[in-house]
């Protein structure tokens, strides 16, 4: 565990408001590779590996560095958490989710080094909500407001694809672009930042 996620994690507990729904892209966003394409299925776990899965090939799949302690770090707060993605081969996207099991590093980021034991969790289970089919993310989008019952505007949404900004433009929701790094905890502070101050401006303008 690095210094600079423990202290992202550290910047985000300052009591601020939280966004009410967190929903992230799958490929290029949470792993490095689209799953259509990249990948030949089915999918497996060896051994005792963590956040490691494996095709007929023998190619690996698993989320970028931060990935795992930005799930548990929003599970601990009670954030719900979505997948939205487009992928034209969305069973294979869930043989990864249901295959990835990842370890709770809490002791680590809470500074708890006496916490004994760690927790193993399936990375499907983070995910409260699962929209993984071909289409447009304006469809994702008003399937997850209809069953979470929360607004586009208390949610928060990292994409690697720029054009899926246009659920931000036509529904409300704080788009997030991320790089080729994948999705880390510096992206994630910065845009839980940003959207608290869109909640404030908004907030003011209705005064």
């Amino acid at each position: 565990m690095t210094r600079k996620v423990v202290s992202s994690l550290e910047a985000l507990n300052d009591g601020g408001p939280l966004p009410k729904l967190v929903v992230f892209d799958l490929d290029y966003t949470l792993w490095p590779l689209w799953v259509d394409t990249h990948v030949d299925s089915p999918l497996r776990r060896r051994g005792n590996d963590f956040n490691k899965v494996y095709d007929r090939n023998s190619q690996p799949l698993q989320f970028f560095p931060h990935v795992p302690s930005i799930l548990f770090w929003l599970k601990r707060r009670g954030i719900p958490i979505a997948a939205a993605s487009r992928t034209s081969a969305p069973a294979v996207a869930r043989q990864a989710l249901n295959w990835l099991v990842l370890v709770d590093d809490s002791n680590l980021i809470e500074g708890n080094e006496a916490a004994q034991g760690n927790k193993l969790v399936k990375a499907i289970d983070f995910f409260d909500y699962q929209e993984i089919y071909p289409g447009s993310k304006i469809t994702h989008f008003r399937k997850l407001h209809q069953d979470s019952g929360v607004e586009y505007d208390d949610m928060v949404f990292f994409d690697d694809e720029y054009r899926n900004a246009e659920v931000g433009s036509k529904l409300g929701v704080h788009f997030v672009e991320v790089g080729h790094q994948g999705t880390d905890l510096g992206l994630v502070e910065k845009a839980i930042r940003e959207w608290r101050a869109k909640k404030a401006a908004r907030a003011k303008a209705e005064l």
